[in-house]
């Protein structure tokens, strides 16, 4: 092998993040993942993972890939073009955490320079439970639950930062916190965030995602006028799909509307008419027929879309309209992102460039500021 290429280890969890467009609030139950199968949910892991592997094209004379065998791993490199080597086989289908931390340790034997590995919060805590101090490793977001410091902001991001590597580019690295949260509480409404540990990560702060903020604003007053605002701009006969969060859940109580905090409900006339909304019954609901959806950025991270609202896919966006997304926040909320833009992962990253740009934020009644999104 040139000793010049950069050895990448590579391992996918295929069912990461498959109980996000159902609605199911992650994917670690496997009752869970064969309910979102039956309801027509496909995993999105191994296309995101190939988004990541595409930015790599004008580095593969200088990359080198060991990579898990099958859907974990050699499924994304077998029409890359890229050098690879595949080790182990999982026990089972389909796979288990056991075979991800099994996959890290096979992966490390091989002495690879970084770990890319494609999942979310679960995969990340199976990564941290195995990995060497020191190992680089850096997360494709693919997950429902994201609120570890190890993932980049996108598959695309990933993709840039190893290729900066491979391209010899001067690169920190730092560790960054990985948590999971207890999914039963958050199918209840509830954040509990576990610490599982730390790794380290390549520091690339235009590409790394930060560990989400898991306070709770006591901003009534700010939050009731913004709530003010979007209800006095409902429009008869449209529906609003409202999203997770906090500050969308005051417009749902002005509205004296039960709420999901996790989840999507749709209002029209100001009646709830579907709550904690699957991806598909929002398409459903929302292909030609006049509507909008109302989101809030996460606090810490920045992200707008694809951290907890997978329902809001690329297909109901593009329905729904992009002259047609409502973003709230409340002014200590942007300015707690340090002056860092608004993020979207939508997963289509034609769209996601569509939305890049400036966005108009309601930060109260009448009251709105311009913010970046990339």
């Amino acid at each position: 092998m040139n000793s010049r290429r950069l050895r990448v280890g590579l391992v996918m969890n295929p069912l990461a993040g498959i109980g996000g467009p159902a609605a199911l609030k992650g994917s670690d139950d496997r009752d869970l993942v064969d309910q979102a199968r039956l309801s027509g949910v496909e995993s999105k892991v191994l296309a995101r993972t190939c988004l990541s592997i595409e930015g790599l094209a004008g580095v593969a004379d200088r990359v080198e890939f060991v990579t898990f065998a099958g859907e974990m791993g050699e499924a994304a490199l077998k029409s890359s073009g890229h050098h690879y080597k595949v080790v182990g086989d999982p026990d089972r289908h389909p796979t288990s955490a056991e075979d991800t931390r099994r996959a890290i340790e096979l992966l490390q034997a091989e002495s690879v320079d970084i770990i890319l590995f494609a999942g979310g919060d679960g995969t990340a805590g199976d990564v941290c439970d195995v990995v060497k101090p020191g190992q680089v490793v850096l997360g494709i977001p693919c997950g429902v639950k994201m609120h570890s410091g190890v993932f980049a902001n996108s598959p695309v991001a990933a993709g840039k930062i190893v290729c900066d590597i491979a391209l010899g580019k001067l690169t920190t690295v730092t560790d960054a916190e990985v948590r999971d949260i207890d999914e039963e509480a958050f199918r209840q409404g509830t954040v509990l965030a576990k610490y599982r540990g730390e790794m380290t990560v390549p520091e690339e702060l235009r590409y790394i995602q930060q560990t989400k903020s898991g306070g709770m604003e006591v901003e009534a007053l700010v939050l009731q006028e913004i709530a003010a605002d979007v209800i006095d701009n409902m429009k008869a006969g449209v529906r609003y799909l409202v999203g997770a969060g906090s500050t969308t859940a005051a417009v749902m109580e002005s509205l004296s509307l039960e709420n999901t905090l996790l989840g999507v409900d749709v209002v029209r006339d100001a009646e709830l008419i579907l709550a904690d909304a699957t991806e598909n019954q929002l398409f459903s609901l929302v292909e030609a027929v006049p509507s909008r959806i109302v989101i809030t950025v996460i606090g810490g991270q920045g992200h707008i879309f694809g951290r907890g609202n997978q329902q809001l896919s690329s297909r109901v966006i593009r329905a729904v309209g992009l002259d047609n997304l409502h973003v709230i926040a409340t002014k200590t909320k942007l300015e707690g992102l340090r002056g860092k833009p608004l993020l979207v992962d939508t997963g289509d990253p034609s769209l996601d460039k569509e939305l890049s740009g400036l966005c108009r934020v309601t930060t109260g009644y009448e009251d709105s500021v311009l913010c970046r999104v990339s």
